[in-house]
């Protein structure tokens, strides 16, 4: 079977997630024991630390810059084997993928340290795990794992999980020397994207909406995502080889979480958006040089910028218009008298 054609068949797979009340999902059973030993391994003064209320306004609270007053217990506070635990919960969100370009994305503080720049500010090590509301496989909960580049929020409600907003950043975008010369932790959507922008203008359909890239990311880090301007090329206008090529993208970004936690958004995408997907450009196609791309549909945006530190300092962030931090979701869960 052909790469694009197994790509749609993973986006058209049935659900993962049994009903609430009838959990099948191996993920929630993990994440929730994962999260449970986390915080028996503390004293009381760093569980207090790590520990929110699940309606906190801090579970929102976002950032992925490189913060001083971020909440949560840090990595560096904690003991080996209380660190090693962290890892063990971080794992249970994200695919082996995933978990291996967070763990460069966090190596790279030590490579900017070891350049000059302040240790404090860049420290590997300077990343916070905070956990929402008491781990349980029936009530609502949720964690976070947060640092420079890296924000993750896990929202769980009895079976379903939402991953969402997922951000990775990556500083430098690609080492150009040293031993880990070549390292691209987010190269393959990046190439995606141009590959795909390049063929659509070979067909005649521009996604360029500018030849400026915009600066960041445009949805920041606000705590609620907007939709943006409908811009660049439809999916509807798209031939189907590159209808594919979109679709496959989509995928990478999500291909970071662990397959029962994305595999809703995959699936919802493919079978109301398909026709309704936005793909647009801006900046330069020549590697190396300032762009941006953003795939929006319906209810979602991905958002890739790569403009800062000579083009060489890249953003990817994944939203839900409607679901971040489950907040659609934890709607109808109350509604339905959860």
């Amino acid at each position: 079977m052909r790469l694009t054609n197994y790509l749609l068949s993973l986006f058209a797979a049935p659900l993962m997630f049994a009903h609430e009340g009838h959990s099948h999902n191996a993920a929630t059973t993990q994440m929730t024991a994962a999260a449970q030993a986390f915080l028996a391994s503390l004293e009381d003064a760093e569980k207090k630390v790590a520990s929110f209320d699940f309606t906190d306004a801090e579970r929102e609270n976002w950032h992925f810059i490189p913060m001083n007053d971020r909440k949560g217990l840090r990595l560096d506070a904690m003991r080996p084997h209380q660190r090693h635990l962290a890892f063990g919960l971080l794992a249970t969100g994200l695919s082996q993928k995933g978990f291996m370009t967070a763990s460069q994305i966090m190596s790279l503080e030590q490579i900017l340290q070891d350049r000059g720049e302040s240790a404090e500010v860049r420290n590997p090590e300077k990343y916070h795990v905070s956990i929402f509301g008491v781990p349980s496989q029936t009530d609502v909960w949720g964690w976070r794992f947060e640092g420079h580049h890296i924000s993750l929020n896990f929202s769980l409600l009895g079976d379903q999980i939402i991953g969402l907003p997922a951000f990775f950043g990556t500083n430098p975008a690609e080492l150009r020397k040293g031993p880990l010369k070549g390292m691209r932790p987010l190269g393959e959507i990046e190439d995606a994207a141009r590959s795909l922008a390049e063929k659509l203008i070979e067909g005649g359909s521009s996604p360029v909406f500018s030849n400026q890239a915009p600066k960041e990311i445009l949805t920041a880090q606000d705590r609620v995502a907007l939709a943006q301007e409908i811009q660049g090329v439809a999916s509807s206008q798209m031939t189907g080889e590159n209808l594919k090529s979109l679709l496959g993208i989509i995928y990478l970004v999500a291909d970071f979480q662990r397959r029962e936690v994305s595999n809703e958004n995959l699936h919802l995408i493919s079978i109301t958006q398909r026709k309704k997907l936005h793909f647009a450009w801006g900046g330069s196609l020549k590697k190396g040089e300032g762009h941006y791309f953003r795939i929006q549909g319906t209810n979602f945006i991905i958002e890739y910028a790569n403009t800062q530190n000579d083009a060489n300092h890249a953003h990817l962030v994944w939203r839900d218009l409607e679901n971040d931090f489950a907040r659609d979701s934890l709607k109808e869960h109350y509604k339905a008298g959860h």
